[in-house]
């Protein structure tokens, strides 16, 4: 079992910020619904203070992760311009709507 996914189950069994949302990732049916909320669980498990990756994301939900990462992308870029979560480069928080690339952090909404 890999890193992130067992962060989840901890989250989950924590049942405090982010255990609903671990709870959705471990158990819904589509890669799409486990994403979104495993994103969500492991960026508000973390904290504001704390970030997470879309490949973690992934890790936590398929043992074949690479292909899910563009996906997981893209719904970081969905929860940041629903106010979710913010996503950073280095210091700097990006706007959901620009064209970036390159590494990106996720990390809760303060």
């Amino acid at each position: 079992m890999s890193g992130p996914r067992q962060e989840l189950r901890r989250v989950q069994d924590g049942d405090g910020p982010g255990a609903a949302q671990a709870r959705l990732a471990l158990t819904a049916t589509t890669p799409r619904d486990q994403l979104r909320a495993a994103i969500l669980a492991l960026a508000i498990g973390r904290g504001a203070d704390r970030s997470t990756c879309p490949s973690d994301a992934a890790r936590a939900v398929a043992d074949e992760w690479q292909p899910l990462v563009p996906e997981a992308r893209e719904l970081a870029r969905e929860l940041a311009r629903a106010g979710a979560v913010r996503i950073t480069q280095g210091n700097r928080v990006l706007d959901p709507d620009e064209d970036w690339h390159g590494p990106i952090r996720i990390r809760a909404t303060p």
